[in-house]
């Protein structure tokens, strides 16, 4: 299986249409593709940057000339999540036609898309790719290539990938730019190429403010690296 991550400008696509003249931001959580009808049924979250950009985008999107249905399933202050059906998109044709296949979930903001696209093999990907060219402007960020085994195995500790993203996800914004630039600039390495003392002038904070930070996000990716370790045990056991 090849998999491809995809930044993707759709001409034709509603979504990308909407956030280009709003501030908001679109999340697929589950679609369903209708060859038959030439259309995508899609559940999404919707994130304004206000409000007021949330209702904005929603009158836009539903004045779409791509779009056949959008209805809200729940709406609280500047985030919703949305049912909505579209029209088969130049995109979505070509990537059917081709035997490629969505992997992931994909996510739209500020004109662009964010694709995670599968192919059984090299000449469907070329063929499809070379097609995309055509009726839109794509980049591909990443290309990952997987055999039966390791696709196996990453599909049987899903769960504990997920714990060990549930932890990464605890951290707050101070936690997370703390941690990585300790590690980015050597704290963890043998000997350390930085110290407390340094990371405290960088952030302009304490010695003991740049500890307590680091022993959170410390502890909180611990925390979901054992839980995914013991899911991983877990299942050998079995």
């Amino acid at each position: 299986m090849i998999d491809l991550d995809i930044d993707m400008r759709q001409y034709d696509c509603p979504f990308i249409d909407t956030t280009d003249d709003v501030d908001i931001a679109f999340s697929a959580v589950q679609w369903q593709l209708d060859t038959s009808d030439d259309q995508l049924e899609t559940r999404l979250i919707a994130r304004g940057e206000s409000r007021g950009a949330l209702e904005d985008g929603l009158r836009a999107l539903r004045a779409h000339p791509n779009m056949r249905e959008c209805y809200i399933l729940s709406k609280r202050e500047n985030v919703a999540q949305i049912g909505t059906t579209i029209e088969q998109t130049n995109a979505m044709e070509t990537i059917q036609q081709n035997g490629g296949y969505i992997t992931g979930p994909f996510q739209i903001e500020h004109g662009r898309e964010r694709w995670h696209v599968g192919f059984d093999d090299d000449d469907a990907e070329d063929h499809a790719l070379a097609e995309l060219e055509r009726h839109n402007d794509y980049h591909v960020e990443d290309r990952d290539q997987f055999g039966p085994t390791p696709l196996f195995d990453l599909l049987e500790n899903s769960d504990s990938a997920m714990e060990l993203l549930e932890g990464c996800r605890s951290l707050t914004e101070t936690e997370r730019e703390t941690f990585e630039v300790a590690s980015r600039n050597g704290y963890y390495e043998t000997p350390r190429e930085t110290t407390l003392d340094e990371l405290a002038d960088h952030f302009e904070i304490s010695k003991t403010a740049v500890s307590m930070n680091l022993r959170r996000s410390e502890r909180k990716i611990l925390k979901g690296a054992l839980s995914a370790l013991d899911g991983m045990v877990g299942r050998e056991e079995l």
